[in-house]
């Protein structure tokens, strides 16, 4: 739940020094967050419980999802999810934010399934999580994607306002104006895809596959002639394409796909396996 620009390592390190120096040390009880603090990557700017209500209703997320918000700031999207029955964990680098977080999930009563920790975005083991939001830098969000990307297929990312590069988001939604403010109103959401690249071997020939994020194209070759594929999409683990008239659907499980075909009306059972 941190936004707006970057400081040089060199500034923040002078500015904790002087923080240090010039404030004694505060309780979570004491402790107020203000809009604009600094923070490790970014500085801090709260998401409005609207949004945070669009986030999760996009991502879906039910009492049996596993919730990451990086960047957790006062920790109010965890406490959301947390609410909604969901096992949710906060990271965040400022441990007077963790500690206002941690005492706000007991006031709460989600003390028992909201967790804070005192953690770096870039060092955090995210790797159970099915639903993950954040509301960090485009800059930041391009440093993580490598690692959202290799998450299991069809993890739920959501991020307030901010873009993953070309990865282009599979929905956005806005959310309504409250606390007084019209802006980061936007909520954007990626679902991971299967991972497809490559030859696969199927009864209808051989199916060569290449992939960018969500979205995918190649061929099918059998007897020497090439028919192209069309149409190529993936929404986490389920995946449609088109070719020669025949619309494909089904399931990625890691090498191997099993699904349907349908060809004039008519309907049949269709599977292939990677070969490289």
């Amino acid at each position: 739940m941190k936004v707006l620009r970057q400081l040089s390592v060199f500034a923040l390190a002078s500015l904790l020094a002087a923080t240090t120096h010039a404030q004694p040390a505060q309780s979570a009880k004491d402790f107020k967050p203000e809009v604009g603090q600094q923070g490790k990557d970014v500085v801090w700017v709260p998401t409005s419980q609207a949004l945070v209500n669009k986030m999760l209703d996009m991502a879906k997320l039910t009492a049996a999802d596993i919730h990451y918000d990086l960047g957790s700031g006062d920790g109010r999207t965890v406490i959301t999810a947390a609410r909604r029955g969901a096992r949710a964990y906060g990271i965040e680098y400022n441990s007077d934010m963790v500690a206002l977080s941690k005492q706000s999930a007991v006031k709460e009563g989600v003390g028992d399934k909201a967790t804070f920790a005192k953690a770096d975005l870039f060092e955090t083991d995210f790797s159970q999580a099915t639903v993950i939001t954040m509301f960090l830098l485009p800059e930041i969000n391009l440093k993580l994607r490598p690692k959202i990307l290799d998450l299991k297929p069809g993890t739920r990312i959501v991020s307030n306002t901010f873009t993953m590069g070309e990865w282009e988001a599979d929905e956005t939604a806005t959310a309504a104006s409250d606390e007084g403010s019209s802006y980061y109103r936007t909520a954007l959401l990626w679902i991971v895809p299967a991972k497809v690249s490559g030859i696969w071997k199927s009864a209808q020939g051989d199916l060569t596959l290449k992939q960018e994020f969500q979205k995918f194209a190649g061929s099918i070759n059998a007897g020497g002639v090439s028919t192209l594929v069309s149409g190529g999409k993936l929404r986490g683990d389920q995946i449609s394409f088109s070719a020669g008239g025949t619309q494909y659907s089904g399931k990625v499980a890691g090498d191997t796909i099993t699904g349907t075909a349908v060809s004039g009306g008519a309907s049949r059972d269709w599977s292939a396996i990677r070969s490289r």
